[in-house]
């Protein structure tokens, strides 16, 4: 490899890695249930799906290119910093990273443990005992592998993802040629806004925030890798990103067909791994489950070492004395430790969080492919971004209220009523915004402010253009 210049061979491995990078956790487990829920609106639930999956991670990391890792730039300084220790802290140790660890002891090895009801009293906790050995071996590996930032290009992108690929396509192959049954109908959400449904559902990957992490990981390696120039790396990150949505794309398809013609085998399904678990099972039986527990297992791996080396990279560039190492030390056990409060848990407390953060990620995406268009570029990243960020809050507040109603309709404790009784008496004001009903309230309001910083701005951009 030339300076500034890769291979084809680098080019590809730096894709593949990218692709493992996302490939992880909710890639694997929300699809099937989503497909499921679909039915016969599966085809308008797998755009919206595709568009916030796969889409929006693809723009965002060539955002981070086109901005050379400077996505932040226009925010005050306090501003930008406390957005992107709220980004890595939730794509990070917070929520996704001790979900891979999760979603590989569920699927991957929770079928190969005879006894998954063992428990042991930690003060006054209640642990599973198979489940915390697992992550604690789970994220001792990831460690491991974190430890080494050089090394990721070659252990991850041309040794792990080949195989998870392989393995991928095989699952794929047979998911088209051996459905479980014809297509079933539409349930809940998906049967009145398949689409809108299928976006929200996309958040849940988390893959949107971790464009913004993943596309300066990535031109640090490449800086690594001697390409030095710019342009250079501009260039070689939108391939890698383009390598990557098309096996995101690939993948996601491949599941949603699977679960929506999962028939009998999704019966009782929690979630999409459960229906990803059956279907292999009952086609494959114990080499079908190997094989799943080898993509699973894999798939969470690489996503976690990528999670964790790039919050390590981020904190060390933000308290230089604390250590990369000591920093992948330290997120690998606090990963190792919120992974045991369960699955479920963590999957129901991020929903509202997502749903608050994802908008300002979307518009700070958005922005930053216009920032030349605009008249006043630091206004206007400001203005769209605290928009976005106030109706987020709105979609976050009534995503989190119902979560806290019963499923007798009632609130859990007297807490979590007020809270219930705050929002509802929101509820006849916001309940006017556009889009509200379904989760994007923030939408529209956005929409309009980034059309009016560019329509005020356009005779003064055009001039500097001239």
């Amino acid at each position: 490899m030339q300076d500034n210049h890769m291979s084809i061979g680098d080019t590809l491995g730096l894709g593949f890695m990218t692709f493992a990078f996302f490939l992880g956790a909710g890639n694997l487990i929300f699809p099937p249930f989503a497909g499921m829920l679909a039915g016969d609106n599966m085809p308008f639930a797998m755009l919206g799906f595709l568009i916030t999956a796969v889409g929006l991670p693809l723009v965002g990391l060539i955002a981070v290119a086109k901005a050379q890792g400077k996505v932040m730039a226009m925010l005050p300084v306090f501003a930008a910093t406390t957005l992107a220790i709220a980004i890595y802290i939730i794509i990070g140790p917070a929520f996704a990273a001790p979900r891979t660890g999760l979603v590989a002891y569920e699927i991957g090895a929770k079928p190969f443990i005879d006894n998954t009801t063992a428990t042991f009293l930690l003060g006054n906790l209640e642990l599973n005992l198979s489940q915390l050995l697992y992550t604690l071996c789970f994220f001792a590996v990831t460690m491991l592998l974190a430890l080494f930032p050089g090394k990721l290009l070659d252990s991850v992108g041309k040794v792990l993802t080949p195989i998870l690929l392989i393995l991928l396509v095989g699952l794929a192959a047979s998911v088209i040629f051996l459905p479980a049954s014809e297509v079933g109908q539409a349930m809940g959400d998906y049967q009145k806004h398949p689409l809108t449904k299928g976006i929200l559902e996309g958040y849940n990957t988390m893959d949107t925030l971790a464009s913004l992490m993943f596309g300066m990981l990535i031109i640090d390696i490449l800086r690594k890798k001697g390409i030095s120039e710019p342009s250079a790396q501009t260039r070689y990150l939108i391939r890698a990103a383009f390598i990557a949505a098309a096996g995101l794309a690939f993948v996601y398809v491949s599941l949603f067909f699977l679960g929506a013609t999962a028939g009998d085998i999704a019966i009782g399904a929690k979630n999409g791994g459960e229906i990803l678990t059956n279907y292999v099972t009952r086609e494959f039986g114990d080499l079908g489950s190997i094989l799943l527990s080898t993509v699973v297992t894999l798939a969470c791996l690489t996503t976690a070492v990528g999670l964790v080396s790039a919050c390590s990279e981020f904190f060390n560039e933000l308290m230089p004395k604390l250590s990369y190492r000591f920093l992948v030390i330290f997120l690998s056990i606090i990963c190792a430790v919120i992974a045991n409060v369960g699955l479920s848990q963590l999957i129901a407390i991020s929903i509202p969080v997502l749903m608050t953060i994802y908008p300002v990620a979307i518009a700070l995406v958005v922005v930053t492919f216009l920032t030349a268009y605009f008249a006043n570029p630091q206004f206007a990243h400001r203005a769209v971004l605290s928009v976005a960020l106030l109706f987020g809050i709105f979609d976050g507040l009534k995503v989190a209220a119902s979560s806290l109603t019963g499923a007798d309709g009632q609130a859990v404790n007297g807490m979590a009523q007020g809270f219930i009784h705050i929002v509802d008496s929101m509820s006849p004001v916001l309940s006017m915004l556009p889009l509200y009903e379904e989760g994007m309230a923030w939408l529209l309001p956005t929409a309009a402010t980034i059309a009016l910083c560019l329509v005020f701005g356009r005779g003064r951009g055009q001039v500097a253009a001239a």
